[in-house]
């Protein structure tokens, strides 16, 4: 560990399990893995370094023990690279050499077959709009180890291309479904930055499609409002609710989005990563 008592990346307090799991660079590259994972590695809360990783080596499956470890390898040595060399990696770029890396041990699909296994995830998990419609699939995610949460929005066209993308981080808001309605409204803020006038929005909070329809007014009706209102200046707007399954990239880019700084992000011109488009003849 550096003798500095803060972090070097992002100013926090430094520590083993911060530079690991905590640091928004760790963040970033964790949001990118499996969600059994990554949650089974936050339900440990062995203190010591040492023990911590018995802990990891003995409640894991051999191959997601594996991944675990290369992707803390991983990490680490982004992280030297950046604070030694001020030499700074993507998030993208480092998941991808662990994905790499598992390649060459025989404990994962080779880039081409993963890349044909990816475009069959891809269509099957977005459902197209009807003709002439764009498509806004939104979600939140919650920090378990903070008051913060993120919301974001994925817009495509009716053939699955990427139109742009926004997230919105903010601290204080931490109700789940609350932040769903958030993420419907800014949805529609990613619509109107778009200048889209026929938009079908997916949201896989079910209870929030239902208060929008209804116009129940409960803890979050402001929201609701304020919904109804945006919903109003577009020539044709639906709202729908979706399976978790069709809301993959969404939901990648509101957990990845947790590691950012609070405010919002939007992608108009570049897809962030993680999130492709989903052409209705393969992935581009």
């Amino acid at each position: 560990m550096a003798s500095q008592s803060t972090c070097a990346i992002c100013g926090e307090q430094d520590s083993w399990r911060h530079a690991l799991l905590d640091c928004n660079m760790a963040k970033c590259v964790w949001a990118l893995e499996r969600e059994d994972i990554v949650e089974h590695l936050t339900l440990i809360q062995e203190s010591e370094a040492k023990g911590w990783l018995s802990l990891v080596l003995e409640t894991f499956q051999r191959e997601d023990m594996t991944r675990v470890v290369v992707t803390l390898w991983a990490i680490w040595y982004a992280r030297r690279k950046a604070i030694i060399e001020n030499i700074f990696q993507s998030r993208l770029s480092t998941h991808c050499f662990v994905e790499r890396f598992l390649s060459v041990l025989g404990l994962t699909s080779t880039p081409s077959t993963r890349k044909e296994e990816q475009g069959r995830a891809n269509s099957a998990s977005w459902a197209p709009p009807p003709a002439g419609m764009a498509k806004l699939n939104v979600d939140a995610a919650l920090s378990k180890g903070s008051n913060r949460g993120a919301i974001a929005a994925v817009a495509r066209d009716d053939a699955g291309r990427f139109l742009g993308a926004s997230a919105l981080v903010m601290t204080g808001i931490t109700e789940p479904e609350t932040l769903e309605a958030l993420a419907c409204r800014e949805g529609l803020s990613l619509a109107s930055d778009l200048v889209l006038h026929r938009v079908r929005l997916a949201s896989d909070c079910a209870n929030v499609v239902r208060s929008i329809h209804e116009e129940a007014f409960g803890p979050y009706g402001h929201v609701v409002r304020e919904i109804k209102a945006m919903m109003a200046d577009f020539q044709k707007c639906e709202i729908i609710h979706e399976g978790r399954q069709m809301n993959v990239d969404s939901r990648r880019l509101a957990r990845g989005a947790l590691g950012a700084e609070d405010g919002r992000h939007v992608w108009l011109l570049v897809p962030p990563d993680g999130v492709r488009s989903c052409t209705l003849d393969g992935p581009a």
